[in-house]
Parts: structure tokens; sequence; C-alpha cells
């Protein structure tokens, strides 16, 4: 009997260990990280890095001053300490962004006082080539509303045109998407223009790295849009979230294959959630590739076809379910040995 037992627990180890190597992330899929650095306590937007794989750039909410931080995802740890010269004393930091130029765009465009403040700025530099802590010149741009003072969390920068969006927190119960100017410019005041109504309380969002996708989550939700004709159309719907302490921040990754949700906190996790179906950006779901499996998959409005499959036990579940059938007849020979 023993030597029954120590054979079927070794077969129970093994069969654990094939369904916890069936849930570990396949083909360098991301991880969840949590971000280390005690000086990061209000990390209140994410962006996925170009030039550098593996990293994300965030920044403090507010009283911090002009830093941005590169946090390695598979570390945890700040490699790169940003320093911004050549802007004011930052006020309310809610958003940072990749753009079409390469250049990272950094939101200071909350506004605590809700829309007493008649202009809110955007900081714009290069991404630094080399991860090291660095002072760097950014360029300061002015921005007001053309429909009075707003208070925002949200700034995607588009990866295509290059146009800068922002997304008001409420607006009548909701938000609101403003498109600013083709360009920016530092010669007056950069004027952003009502888009659409955003039927949420929006604290950050962010486009597909292809722009046919935009993202816009709130502390508890999150819903997904098509990209068409610069403005949101066919909404895909609800996004499956993760319950964080107090989410602000989203970014796609590079492969636009999962979305990165952050919270504000010391010590705030970041965890990603794969997309599926028609959540997928068009230069993923149009080249036949394979998508994340269903445990992944948010539950959120995908292809029929997909929701069936998250019926289906995973690999993790089925070993589970045999090793649990093993030992049940073992205890079960072993009572009968006994009588």
């Amino acid at each position: 009997m023993r030597s029954l037992l120590c054979a079927a627990g070794a077969a129970g180890v093994l069969l654990f260990a094939s369904a916890a190597g069936a849930v570990a992330a396949p083909g360098g899929d991301p991880e969840p990280f949590t971000i280390k650095d005690p000086r990061i306590t209000e990390s209140s937007g994410l962006a996925a890095s170009r030039a550098h794989p593996g990293v994300y750039w965030t920044h403090n909410d507010s009283d911090d001053g002009p830093y941005v931080y590169a946090v390695d995802s598979r570390t945890g740890r700040t490699v790169a300490t940003v320093t911004m010269r050549g802007v004011g004393d930052p006020r309310d930091v809610e958003a940072i962004s990749v753009g079409a130029d390469g250049a990272l765009y950094v939101g200071d465009i909350g506004d605590n006082l809700d829309g007493s403040w008649d202009h809110v700025w955007i900081y714009r530099f290069p991404e630094p080539k080399q991860l090291r802590d660095q002072t760097v010149t950014a360029t300061q741009y002015d921005v007001t509303y053309a429909d009075g003072p707003r208070n925002a969390e949200a700034m995607m920068v588009h990866p295509k045109t290059g146009r800068v969006y922002l997304v008001s927190k409420k607006e009548d119960g909701g938000a609101a998407l403003y498109a600013g100017p083709e360009r920016l410019s530092t010669s007056g005041p950069n004027v952003f223009r009502r888009v659409s109504g955003i039927d949420m309380w929006v604290t950050d969002g962010a486009f597909s790295p292809d722009g046919s996708r935009l993202m816009l989550r709130s502390y508890f939700g999150g819903r997904m849009y098509h990209w068409r004709d610069g403005r949101p159309k066919d909404d895909i719907g609800s996004i499956g979230v993760p319950f964080q302490g107090q989410g602000e921040s989203v970014t796609f990754t590079p492969d636009g294959r999962f979305l990165m949700f952050g919270s504000e906190g010391r010590d705030s996790q970041v965890e990603p959630v794969g997309l599926s179906g028609e959540q997928l950006p068009d230069s993923v779901s149009d080249d036949g590739s394979a998508t994340p499996g269903g445990d992944k998959s948010p539950g959120g409005s995908g292809d029929s076809s997909d929701s069936g499959d998250s019926e289906k036990s995973s690999p993790a579940v089925t070993g589970v379910i045999v090793i649990g059938i093993a030992i049940a007849a073992i205890l079960a020979v072993r009572r009968r040995g006994r009588r």
C-alpha cells in the first residue's frame, strides 16, 4: 500500500507540475509585476516602452516633481529616472503615452479643483536610448478646452497620426473625448475640441499599437472601441478589469495582444489581461495568428467562436481532476484493506 501511495503521490506531483506549467504564460506572454520603487506611491499613468522591451514608463500623480520612471517588468525595479528640464512645477500629472514620433508625452492634465484652472500642460521628450538616470530637455505645451476648463486623467497619442486626445473625467455624469490640433505648438494655447461623449468615469486610456482600437478604463471597469476617422465607433464592449485598490492606468503591450492595468499605492501591481476576438487590434487579428488562451481572455464581447472555448476545461483543471480521482481511488483501496 505504501508503494502504491508513493507511486500515486509521484504521479500527482507530475500531474500538478504539468498543470502548473499549463497555467504559466506561454511564449513570453506578460506576467504581473509589482512596482517596487518606494518613491512611486501614486502611479497614475503607464506606457509600454517602444525602445526597451519589457520596460514600462510611469510617474506619480502629484507632489513629486518633474520625474518619469522606467520600470523593468521582469524585476519590478526602476532602471532609469528621467528628470524633465525646461518645464514648470507639475501640478497634477495623470497620464503618459508614446507618440508616433517615438517621443514620450506626459499629461499634466488633472485638476484637483474640478476645472478651475484655465489651462493645463503636456510635456514631450524623446524616449531615451539608454536606460540610466538622466536629465532631458522637455517641450511644454499649454492646453485649453474650447468649451471651458475640464478635469482629465486620460491622454492618448495616436500611434499613426500623432494627434493627442484627452478624456475629461466627468461631464453630466459621464466623460467626453477631446481632440487636440493636428500638431501641438509652443506658440500659443493648444485648443482641444469635443469629439464625442463617453458614458463612463474615465481614469486612463490607450490606443492599440496599430491605432485601430481605443481602450478606456475606470476604477472598476473598462470599454473598448473601434477607432475610425478620428473618433471611437462600434463599441466592442466591456473589458474585464482586474480588481485593484485604485485602478488608474492602462496600456497595450507592444504586440497589441494584452492590456496592462496599473493602480496607485505603494508596491502597486501591474496586471495583464489577454485580448481575443474582436478585441484584438486589426494588425493582430488579420494576420491569422493564434490568440491568447481562454484563461487570459477578459469578460468582454468577442467572437462567438471564443465563447465556447471558455467553457472547456483547461489543462490545469484537468490535471487537478485527475489527481483528485487518483487520490480518491487510493483511499478507497486502503479502506477496503483495513476492513
